[in-house]
């Protein structure tokens, strides 16, 4: 069960999901990046945005607690293994009452106000009634990056809704006539809370399986993602040479 001080907030809220023993880089967001680690540096600039009416950090490990604990920033451990940072997401936010609830990744330092904005805003009018999920995507540029499989791609139709999530060259360019502009997803979501809840009790899907992304997921059972373009975001920390980046960047 989640802190009850936190069961009075409703309306819109950040969870940063954040797992210590990360595959590609164990204990990436305990990293130093220049006076704070990774994963202070998101909390703070996601609380810093002025959006939300709370900023929580939700983890499985004691250390990232502490951290965050230790220098006031809020945080609640998860109780259940997960798969994906959603599903930590989920659990946390079952009894809260919100409205809308933005993941934005643990390994995101250099989050900014104007993004989420746009990706909040999308909820508005009759349009955004219809809108469960939305996403942030940005334009790849360098042919190094397009053929990276650690970077996802999107493909989305002519209403900016998601068509295809891969770590392959999507789309295709057979035709090399025509240009082809490549967006590398950004892992930064907002869910309307059941749409969250519903995902989380799905099981794991064929594609999400084979990819390992898992907004697929949302896909195969029919939910396409409003994306939303920004600019560029800084650095996502996945590997030690993004480590490396993103201190350059900071």
């Amino acid at each position: 069960m989640p802190d009850k001080n936190l069961t009075t907030r409703s309306s819109v809220i950040a969870m940063i999901p954040a797992r210590y023993a990360a595959t590609r880089f164990p204990a990436k967001l305990m990293q130093p990046l220049g006076d704070k680690t990774v994963i202070r540096h998101t909390y703070d600039n996601s609380k810093a945005t002025g959006l939300f009416d709370d900023v929580i950090v939700v983890t499985d490990s004691d250390i990232i607690y502490k951290e965050i604990n230790s220098n006031g920033g809020k945080v609640i451990m998860s109780k259940k293994e997960h798969e994906s940072g959603s599903d930590r997401i989920a659990e946390a936010i079952a009894d809260l009452n919100v409205d809308i609830v933005v993941n934005v990744q643990g390994d995101e330092p250099f989050v900014k106000k104007e993004p989420l904005q746009k990706l909040l805003n999308v909820f508005n009018g009759e349009e955004g009634k219809k809108v469960q999920v939305s996403s942030l995507m940005q334009v790849l540029k360098e042919q190094k990056f397009i053929e990276d499989p650690n970077y996802v791609k999107v493909v989305v139709d002519n209403n900016m809704n998601s068509l295809l999530f891969s770590r392959s060259v999507v789309p295709y360019s057979r035709n090399k006539n025509i240009a082809i502009t490549y967006y590398e997803h950004i892992g930064v979501y907002a869910f309307r809370k059941k749409a969250l809840l519903d995902f989380t009790s799905w099981p794991i899907t064929p594609l999400e399986a084979a990819e390992r992304i898992e907004c697929l997921r949302y896909l195969e059972h029919g939910i396409p993602l409003k994306m939303v373009v920004t600019d560029y975001m800084g650095v996502e920390i996945d590997t030690p040479e993004d480590l490396e980046r993103a201190a350059k960047y900071l």
